[in-house]
């Protein structure tokens, strides 16, 4: 049934989504006519926040570029392609495919959510060997995979509520910064967790589609594409002929690890310090010391850096529209109209429930998990305070923590539906593949609903 439903989604919708930045002009032209119909704003405005809203994530859209380059650095390092030939020899059917793929794609997403790119390398190489894989359900596997990153180490709304100074505590909403433990360390999500690799992975399993009906990679190559090689051989293919002081200065081990140490012996004292105290800053520089301990030399990490960031062109022009759309949704009053709107007239039993309606509904337009809650979020935090005064006070915290993870929780299934991420996975499954946004996103559309449904009654029946 549920592999029959799967095939005829994925083969109708096909017709109806487009590409990930046609979907982000459709969405910054719908909402300019929400703000204008539903706001008091002018039209003359509207553009004015589209502007203004157009640079004020470089900050963070910057940290996401960054994340995703060193983690996907990271994965073209030696020791990783070992972990991955290691895991490639695990799964020999399609089916296994899939299922190891959703389990440790969403071990790596425990880590990074950038660790995706890691993913999408397993799945290619396993695509590569094993029969009878339909690649566009494959792809859609690795993306579903990437779901419990809103309840690992770079969710990116538990970290800026721990972040000392973030905008809630500037703007006077919070008096204090809420700690990882009443997030990522709640019962809430050890059990959100725990029902994603418990069920997903055979979820997955029942609605593979039929081997004879498969699409192979082979099936879709592209004749034109040339792979390249390893990221030493590359190295090696600069080095001149003859013993040379740049050679030796860019071949060497010894500079490189310097700094890597030096960089490790700050992440260890800040966490000394701080305790578990992380934040996507502190996420970046360790990526960067890994990379750099991994590539062991400046010349592979270099050529390594290079082939990562050719994966994200996608985000660094795309971003900005989104900021733009954001832009519209903060400055017009629309984002927090919607927020008001939702948690209006809630009680401490229904405002988690409709902050995870508005985190799915506004991922929409904003998907981004740190710039949704930069718009929804100080009204949803409001609500929290105002309707946990019928709780004790010390759970008045916790509670807060629920409905922020709420809205984490609903933004990452709207990612299912939202092509948006997409731009991390197919500049690898995609390289030498014909295979777009469209082909993979009918896939999706029910394990969403399983995400969305399930994502509520644990936020609405967990206790505090």
């Amino acid at each position: 049934m549920l592999r029959t439903v799967g095939s005829i989604l994925s083969t109708r919708l096909q017709r109806w989504i487009p590409e990930p930045f046609v979907f982000a002009i459709v969405l910054t032209l719908l909402v300019a006519l929400m703000a204008l119909a539903f706001t008091d704003t002018g039209f003359n405005k509207v553009i004015d926040d589209w502007y203004r809203g157009f640079w004020i994530l470089l900050d963070f859209g910057m940290q996401m570029v960054l994340i995703l380059a060193t983690g996907y650095a990271i994965a073209l390092s030696p020791p990783i392609s070992r972990l991955i030939d290691r895991l490639a020899s695990m799964a020999r059917t399609p089916g296994s495919v899939y299922v190891l793929i959703v389990i440790v794609g969403g071990l790596f997403a425990l880590v990074s959510w950038s660790w995706a790119v890691l993913t999408a390398v397993l799945a290619r190489e396993l695509a590569r060997r094993v029969e009878g894989l339909d690649y566009s359900y494959l792809v859609a596997c690795v993306y579903l995979s990437s779901q419990p990153w809103v309840g690992g180490l770079s969710s990116s709304i538990p970290l800026l509520l721990n972040t000392d100074g973030n905008f809630l505590i500037e703007t006077g909403v919070l008096s204090a910064k809420v700690p990882i433990v009443a997030t990522l360390g709640s019962l809430l999500n050890w059990l959100y967790l725990a029902l994603y690799f418990l069920t997903l992975p055979l979820f997955m399993w029942l609605m593979r589609p039929h081997a004879k009906s498969a699409l192979s990679i082979t099936d879709m190559a592209d004749p034109a594409y040339e792979e390249k090689g390893t990221v030493a051989e590359e190295a090696a293919a600069h080095t001149l002929t003859g013993d040379t002081v740049s050679d030796r200065l860019n071949n060497g081990v010894w500079l490189q690890l310097l700094i890597a140490l030096a960089a490790l012996s700050f992440i260890v004292r800040h966490f000394a310090n701080n305790g578990f105290d992380l934040d996507l800053n502190i996420m970046i520089f360790l990526f960067i010391a890994i990379g750099l301990i991994t590539h062991r030399t400046p010349m592979r990490y270099v050529i390594a850096m290079k082939r990562a960031c050719g994966n994200v062109s996608g985000i660094v022009f795309q971003y900005p529209f989104y900021a733009g759309i954001m832009g519209i949704m903060m400055f017009s009053g629309l984002g927090s109209l919607i927020a008001d709107g939702m948690a209006d007239g809630a009680t401490v039993h229904t405002l988690p429930f409709l902050a995870l309606l508005s985190g799915a509904l506004i991922n929409f337009a904003i998907p981004s998990a740190g710039g949704e809650w930069a718009v929804i979020g100080p009204a949803l935090t409001e609500a929290a305070i105002n309707v946990a005064g019928a709780l004790p006070a010390e759970q008045v915290e916790l509670f807060i923590a629920r409905i922020a993870m709420a809205v984490a929780y609903g933004e990452t299934s709207t990612n299912l539906l939202q092509p948006f991420f997409l731009l991390i996975i197919l500049p690898v499954m995609g390289a030498g593949v014909r295979i777009q946004a469209r082909d993979v996103m009918g896939y999706l559309v029910i394990p969403f609903f399983y995400v969305l449904l399930t994502s509520a009654l644990l936020v609405t029946f967990t206790p505090l």
